[in-house]
């Protein structure tokens, strides 16, 4: 007699590209899964640790380049859980952070099927860590912006120029198409002179950094090849990586009194 299916979702986060920030959950996951759907910036290593003879499906979405529409994704989850049961939705980053996760469980919510979720390491926090870059740092900022680079319309979001007239980081996701003209906005507030930094392929083998200031970045990211997938930091807390000085020797220091400096930082 065969065993009734019982249709299961996970939402999990596969981390910024390195498999060994994978959470347990999220590889416990990969192992109970009868489908796997993921993500184009999920690594073939990440992929490795789904169990063997599980169904593999390829819904990667890159500018200009998806296999399949979003709403596509939301019936094929639906899908493959009625006919094979366990089906893994694998996301790289987090899935509630620029991942659609939330349009993806209310779809399967719909047809009643259970939703899990298992968070992940989001870029925007991970790769500038991994950098030795706080999104944070106290006497420096009070706060950090999430912003997305690209709007749904195509054009640069508004809370770009809101995020650049303030003291808080800025780490923008999905913007490296842009950002020539991100850095057009933070120049003409006044922010020209504000250390920011690139980091493409964050925390795997391939991984580029281009360190530089708000008015000279796009220009150094040209010179070194840089694209996506990439993220942009933009703030003083830049300052802090440990190679931020022989990138721009004529930075001037944070020096107020109470002040994290780059002095701080052994290079």
């Amino acid at each position: 007699m065969n065993t009734p299916i019982i249709p299961k979702i996970t939402l999990v986060g596969a981390g910024p590209g390195d498999p060994e920030l994978l959470t347990i959950k999220a590889w416990k996951a990969l192992q109970q899964a009868d489908v796997v759907l993921y993500d184009a910036l999920v690594s073939d290593d990440v992929l490795d640790m789904v169990r063997p003879g599980a169904i593999l499906v390829d819904v990667g979405k890159r500018a200009s380049k998806h296999t399949h529409p979003q709403e596509d994704i939301n019936w094929m989850l639906v899908e493959y859980a009625m006919n094979h049961g366990h089906v893994v939705r694998l996301k790289g980053g987090d899935p509630f952070v620029f991942g659609r996760g939330y349009e993806e469980m209310a779809h399967a919510a719909m047809f009643g099927i259970k939703v899990d979720i298992v968070p992940g390491l989001s870029s925007c926090i991970a790769v500038p860590g991994l950098q030795g870059v706080p999104v944070t740092c106290r006497g420096i900022n009070e706060s950090f912006w999430v912003v997305t680079g690209t709007t749904r319309s195509g054009s640069i979001s508004k809370d770009v120029e809101l995020a650049a007239q303030s003291s808080a980081t800025a780490v923008i996701l999905m913007g490296m198409r842009k950002l020539g003209d991100i850095m057009n906005i933070y120049a003409a507030l006044g922010k020209k002179d504000t250390p920011a930094m690139v980091v493409q392929n964050g925390s795997t083998p391939e991984e580029k950094v281009v360190l530089g200031r708000v008015y000279n970045l796009a220009e150094r990211v040209a010179m070194a090849d840089a694209s996506s997938p990439g993220i942009i930091v933009i703030g003083d807390v830049v300052a802090l990586h440990p190679q931020y000085k022989q990138a721009e020797p004529n930075y001037v220091a944070l020096s107020k009194k109470g002040k994290v400096t780059n002095e701080h930082i052994s290079v």
